[in-house]
């Protein structure tokens, strides 16, 4: 599987989303479908991004108990998305739940994947509003192993985690980056983050970008920057 740039489209609307991504009228890029616009659009957004040719990973990351989630993830399985995820923290029991529910009858399924830590948390936060006292970077890789164990896909983390990442689980488990900025650009509320370059280097597999993208003066060429960069 290639490397991609998947585009956080964090809108407040369908309209938004949609008019966004007009403006692709040759490559269809990666979208992210996450909390704001599903809570907002609702699952007829994904047929709407679907119908347009874009591959969808929607992010809900779910966390809750396995038999909800299980629940949720057979709903979810109905829709016609590529990529979906919750937080490893719920348990290797709830991710195989989760694995359970979003898997069709005929086998068939999207790709699963886990956030370890959120690239909002550095160690401090981790230690201090988890009362979690590891080293961020063991607890993600343990994170990630539970994952694999769990017969998950790959997982959510930072890219600056990636190589790390797929040291302990193999280059064919995935690693689904967000956290990643142009050298020049703010960092915002992120904590962990790096360029698309380095996050080549580093061995991300796909880096989520949002703001550097959608609120770049020109977001057409902010996304083909990425692509050079990362996919190269």
């Amino acid at each position: 599987m290639g490397k991609d740039v998947i585009i956080a489209c964090d809108f407040s609307s369908a309209g938004e989303c949609l008019d966004f991504l007009s403006h692709f009228t040759g490559r269809k890029p990666y979208v992210k479908i996450g909390m704001e616009l599903f809570y907002s659009a609702g699952p007829d957004m994904v047929k709407k991004i679907k119908e347009k040719g874009h591959p969808i990973f929607l992010d809900l990351k779910l966390h809750d108990i396995p038999n909800t989630v299980m629940k949720a993830m057979r709903v979810l399985s109905n829709l016609d998305i590529d990529m979906c995820n919750l937080h490893a923290g719920g348990t290797k029991a709830m991710m195989e739940a989760a694995l359970e529910g979003l898997t069709r009858p005929d086998g068939s399924r999207p790709l699963l994947i886990a956030v370890t830590q959120l690239t909002s948390t550095n160690e401090e936060r981790m230690r201090h509003d988890l009362l979690i006292d590891r080293p961020l970077e063991e607890v993600v890789q343990h994170y990630a192993i539970c994952a694999k164990e769990a017969g998950l896909d790959g997982v959510v983390c930072s890219p600056l985690e990636a190589g790390q990442v797929h040291k302990v689980c193999g280059h064919q488990f995935l690693t689904v980056t967000p956290g990643v900025r142009f050298p020049e650009g703010e960092k915002g509320d992120q904590a962990r983050v790096t360029s698309p370059a380095d996050a080549k280097k580093i061995g991300s597999d796909y880096i989520v970008v949002g703001r550097p993208i959608t609120a770049a003066a020109d977001p057409i060429a902010a996304y083909e920057r990425c692509v050079a960069d990362f996919v190269g």
